[in-house]
């Protein structure tokens, strides 16, 4: 498993990678976990006071989203999940699309689209999506040039349940025949709902890239150092021509699956104690403060910041517009199908029958 920095805050030696940023880089990243931690945390209460229909919680997977988000640059692409909030945030998505989705107010036709595709919530389509979007870059010119300004890929992130299903597996396939420009981004949270990772895979699942032909790699997914480092291998490699890799990023979902699922029915509050010591901000916060580069200034003043960004994400609530079925029918293709107009009949006079 590659860890650049421990729990303790201590920096690490690793063979083959290392940490190429800056202390400011390093600040930049503390802050971005934990208002993405502060976030997460508001959107839990609001589900909890029937705002949202449901949330995702993030809570302790904030490295593993911050390292790889910051490794993204112009031209690449995101095909998220479900709970790749902290991931949004860093590339400057509303929070508005991800609080419209879980509150029924939006049907998918977010801003930043062309940066960051719409949760999926089918479980492990997005690899799929990802693959086909990767191999249409290639057909584009857009890996492989000499000038790496003009190339990209793509990066699709998933969990270790999903690395169960059909659909992922097929992915791993079509990106390795095709020698696809795509980094496979599993979140290893321990955890596919209810069912241990032990119960999955008789192996580490990045030892499964092996098996269809391209590179894997564990990593520390509360290093957000390690996974920064991991994450620029990968899409370096994808950007250059060298096809698709494996990251699985180690790491822990601290609570719930979603609002709906209740943990305490099925794995121990050890295991949850065990791995709060692993915590990813606290280690970083440890080391940052090591160097002098924060003080309690400093967190004082991104509490702060935090503190406001809660209470823009509550203002927000009132303002999201309920959206209408005849909307949701216009924004299914740019230009209408007969076969969508006719279901849009279908479900119009449904609806008045409904009514009389």
């Amino acid at each position: 498993m590659v860890q650049l920095l421990t729990p303790e805050g201590d920096l690490v030696r690793h063979e083959e990678f290392e940490f190429t940023g800056s202390a400011d880089d390093l600040v930049g990243y503390l802050r971005d976990m934990i208002l993405a931690r502060r976030f997460d945390a508001e959107a839990t209460a609001l589900q909890r006071h029937g705002e949202l229909g449901l949330w995702t919680p993030l809570l302790g997977q904030e490295a593993a989203q911050v390292g790889s988000g910051r490794s993204l640059r112009e031209g690449d692409v995101v095909f998220p999940s479900y709970r790749e909030h902290a991931v949004a945030m860093v590339l400057g998505v509303p929070l508005t699309n991800l609080l419209g989705l879980f509150r029924g107010t939006n049907g998918g036709d977010w801003e930043r689209l062309e940066t960051f595709k719409n949760y999926q919530i089918v479980i492990g389509c997005q690899a799929l999506h990802a693959t086909g979007y990767a191999m249409g870059l290639q057909l584009d010119g857009a890996v492989g040039n000499e000038d790496d300004a003009a190339n990209s890929a793509v990066i699709v992130y998933h969990g270790d349940g999903a690395a169960s299903q059909g659909d992922v597996n097929e992915a791993y396939v079509f990106a390795a025949s095709y020698n696809a420009p795509v980094v496979f981004f599993c979140q290893n949270n321990q955890w596919a709902i209810s069912e241990p990772i032990a119960l999955q895979s008789r192996i580490p699942l990045f030892e499964r890239a092996r098996g269809f032909g391209f590179p894997g790699i564990q990593v520390d997914g509360n290093d957000v150092l390690a996974v920064k480092a991991v994450t620029d291998w990968a899409l370096n490699r994808a950007r250059s021509g060298e096809g698709p890799a494996f990251i699985e990023a180690f790491t822990y979902r601290m609570g719930a699956h979603t609002t709906s699922d209740d943990p305490t029915k099925y794995r121990e509050s050890s295991d949850e104690e065990a791995w709060r010591g692993r915590d990813p901000i606290l280690r970083l916060t440890r080391y940052l403060r090591r160097i002098d580069a924060i003080d309690d200034a400093w967190l004082a003043a991104v509490e702060d910041e935090a503190k406001e960004l809660g209470a823009q994400v509550r203002a927000a609530i009132p303002e999201l517009e309920d959206v209408t079925m005849d909307r949701l029918f216009e924004t299914v293709y740019a230009e209408p199908t007969v076969a969508l107009e006719a279901q849009r009949r279908e479900y119009a006079e449904y609806a008045a029958g409904e009514d009389a």
